[in-house]
């Protein structure tokens, strides 16, 4: 079935948008990057995801995280559509948001990234595209898929928070435990041996003591 894993690479496809034409290898150059597809134009839970999307701008751009959106109408639609989105954010109603939105009116790049939600179709039955979330790194490669149901809109500051720890453990040899936000304690990767932790990690490393006695769960301040 069409669609991407984890650490497969982005294809380079060519698509309008409503800041023109791009092709996605160029778009995303050097920078990490996030695709999210909306079911539709002018539906009520997309404008206000679109909305927090732009709000929220700035912080992707402090992250050096390119944005693009994607639903299934064509571009004079999509502009259209971004006066209602600005105008629900409070600002001046123009065409204008802070990343283009691609045009997939027959669906072909839905298909090809797996977009599709089977159950959610419009009225003329065709199926929607679901509220899918890629996240890419550097390289091209799919590193963060989530998949939302047409009926449930996005926390797009736990998208914020995901890319955090992305980027964190992409850098340094650590993961990010439950709940973990950025400041907080993480965790030391088993791969690394106590005395490796000790030199890669000179804030210090704590282990947890368990029933098992297995000394797997070390924890470190989270390196700069």
């Amino acid at each position: 079935m069409p669609g991407l894993l984890l650490g497969d690479e982005a294809p380079n496809f060519q698509a309008d948008t409503t800041q023109g034409p791009i092709r996605f290898h160029d778009f995303l150059g050097k920078s990490w990057g996030i695709l999210f597809s909306h079911p539709r134009d002018f539906t009520p839970v997309c404008t206000t995801e679109l909305g927090q999307a732009a709000k929220l701008a700035p912080e992707f751009a402090k992250r050096d995280v390119k944005m693009i959106a994607l639903s299934i109408d064509d571009v004079p639609d999509h502009l259209a559509w971004c006066k209602d989105i600005n105008a629900y954010n409070g600002d001046e109603a123009t065409q204008k948001l802070p990343f283009p939105i691609i045009a997939d009116k027959k669906r072909e790049l839905a298909v090809q990234l797996g977009m599709l939600d089977p159950d959610e179709r419009d009225k003329d039955g065709m199926p929607l595209t679901a509220r899918v979330v890629f996240v890419f790194g550097p390289d091209k490669k799919l590193k963060l898929s989530i998949l939302y149901p047409a009926t449930t809109g996005r926390n797009f500051d736990e998208i914020l928070r995901v890319i955090d720890s992305l980027q964190l453990t992409a850098a340094k040899k650590v993961a990010t435990p439950v709940n973990w936000k950025p400041g907080e304690q993480v965790i030391v990767v088993p791969s690394l041996s106590d005395d490796e932790a000790k030199k890669l990690f000179p804030g210090g490393v704590c282990t947890k003591e368990l029933p098992s006695g297995k000394k797997y769960l070390r924890y470190t301040p989270q390196p700069q």
